[in-house]
């Protein structure tokens, strides 16, 4: 995945895999090599910015890369099921629910609708942390968006290890990894910044 991103970066992706008769081959089945969690913002199309194909990577996104109920369960179907050995958990700069997640904490902040409130207060506990803060309110201005957004992608990671027995012993038994990376929008590059199991 390394070797394809850089392929992306550089301006010379492959497009492996996306074939007519790739496309009836994995009409019986699939067995893809990775889960990517990842925020559904339309710049983080995961296919893309790895030059993978189709059936290579099980993607699950939504704003904010949150470990939702619905997310946790189609990591467990990747891990148990299909036996995917590796889960990454892909935030990145200038993410809107982020800067959303900041900007809720500040005094004058106007309330969010109940479902967007939902995904964000998960994100807000990484707020807290880069700002030293215990509760609201905090300044938006001085706040490290980046910092909130790498503390986010640390804690979804720990998140996914206590809330899902399958996914911690898949992890204690060397059969899965968790990469916890942030990909920068401008230059098209995933940076790692954590690493959980085997590597």
């Amino acid at each position: 995945m390394q070797r394809g991103n850089e392929r992306f970066v550089s301006g010379a992706p492959r497009h492996p895999r996306q074939d007519v008769e790739l496309r009836a081959e994995l009409g019986r089945g699939q067995a893809p090599h990775a889960v990517l969690l990842g925020c559904s913002d339309s710049r983080l199309a995961a296919e893309i910015i790895f030059d993978e194909g189709l059936g290579d990577l099980f993607v699950i996104r939504n704003a904010g890369q949150v470990a939702s109920e619905s997310a946790l369960g189609s990591i467990e179907y990747a891990v148990g099921v299909l036996h995917v050995p590796l889960v990454i958990v892909l935030g990145h700069d200038s993410c809107g629910a982020v800067r959303a997640a900041i900007d809720s904490q500040a005094d004058d902040a106007a309330p969010l609708p109940p479902h967007i409130d939902g995904l964000i207060q998960r994100i807000v506990p990484a707020v807290h942390e880069v700002t030293r803060a215990d509760a609201a309110p905090v300044d938006p201005v001085s706040v490290d968006a980046s910092a909130v957004g790498r503390t986010h992608v640390r804690n979804t990671i720990s998140e996914m290890l206590e809330a899902s027995e399958m996914i911690s012993a898949a992890v204690a038994d060397g059969t899965l990894a968790i990469v916890g990376a942030n990909y920068r929008l401008v230059e098209g590059r995933v940076d790692p910044h954590v690493i959980v199991g085997m590597a």
